[in-house]
């Protein structure tokens, strides 16, 4: 089992001073021969978009604008599980998800199962700005978001030849059906990804906390190769894989989406530093290196509690993640 922290953008104490973490997807390390290049791509990717978060911050904006911002980058990016570059269904469709949380206030938006919008986590947000319902999902999600101004897209805009030839790796496997958790042992696709694409937890995340002292989370995924259309993971799921309260802390969870849902792992860490009196180290500890193992889950998780103190605990073999502290250089690591 890894250690659930490490000296490079982990466990950071540094009160009161605004902050943003972020995630690209938790896994295995990559079985092929991998390639200082492409490792290098994902790491300034990383280090740019905690920039951005860090830019927004400095500039007195608030932590719910800069997870925003962030997480539109993350879907953006093709290198990650979302929005662009997402994996395909069984079916061979994208089905996304996103959801946002606001501290301050305990307001939430999610979306699920939706195909032909760019950038799930602005329609996440306007959900949280503009509707009394937290989620809507499929067509009522889609319909929500051109209502809204939101910028939709054909099905092909997603695509891209690396997760297409994941899917087919995927079909053709013993199984029929690999999950992007479950560590089958696919014949080595030669891919010099740093994290094993057959073998990722697909999700990305930010949290912050801003001047101010609010504190925002958001996620956003785009889902499991060759899952069944229709199933959804934790990731839309206020309390699973997405939770934010002024009053204790802000999570983003990747990993294995049924056990942080049967856990309610983010709002987990909350109850145990609410209720138990726990910091959030031993929080959210607890939730990935404990409570989670025990049930067969993988993965991680990036959390700010109320103080400005960051942890970065995951029981996989790598995540991509970064922080970045306004007025210092972005931490950027993918292993231990």
């Amino acid at each position: 089992m890894s250690s659930s922290t490490d000296n490079s953008a982990a466990s950071v104490s540094n009160k009161k001073r605004p902050v943003i973490a972020i995630h690209g997807g938790a896994g295995a390390i990559t079985r092929a021969a991998m390639s200082a290049e492409k490792e290098q791509h994902y790491l300034q990717a990383l280090e740019d978009i905690v920039a951005s978060g860090q830019a927004i911050l400095a500039a007195g904006g608030s932590a719910l604008d800069a997870v925003t911002e962030a997480v539109r980058l993350l879907e953006e990016c093709p290198l990650f599980n979302a929005g662009k570059g997402a994996v395909f269904t069984h079916q061979g469709t994208h089905e996304l998800d996103a959801s946002i949380m606001d501290g301050r206030t305990l307001d939430a938006g999610a979306i699920s199962c939706v195909n032909h919008i760019r950038n799930p986590i602005l329609t996440a947000r306007k959900v949280l700005e503009l509707s009394p319902h937290v989620m809507f999902t499929g067509a009522g999600a889609e319909n929500f978001a051109r209502e809204h101004g939101q910028e939709m897209v054909g099905a092909d805009y997603f695509h891209t030849d690396e997760r297409f030839e994941q899917l087919q790796r995927a079909k053709s496997s013993e199984s029929g059906v690999v999950l992007d958790h479950d560590g089958a042992a696919l014949a080595a696709s030669g891919s010099d990804d740093p994290l094993d694409a057959d073998r990722k937890f697909g999700t990305v995340g930010a949290v912050a906390i801003d001047a101010q002292g609010n504190l925002a989370a958001a996620t956003s995924t785009g889902g499991m190769t060759n899952k069944q259309a229709g199933r959804v993971g934790d990731s839309p799921i206020i309390g699973a894989g997405c939770y934010a309260s002024n009053r204790t802390v802000a999570v983003s969870c990747t990993g294995t989406g049924e056990v942080f849902m049967r856990t309610l792992a983010a709002y987990d860490v909350a109850a145990l530093m609410d209720y138990a009196g726990l910091t959030l180290q031993q929080a959210s500890d607890k939730v990935v290196m404990e409570k989670l193992v025990a049930l067969g889950g993988s993965g991680g998780m990036i959390a700010i509690d109320h103080l400005g103190n960051v942890a970065l605990p995951f029981n996989s073999e790598g995540m991509y993640r970064g922080v970045g502290y306004v007025d210092e250089a972005p931490q950027v690591a993918i292993y231990q």
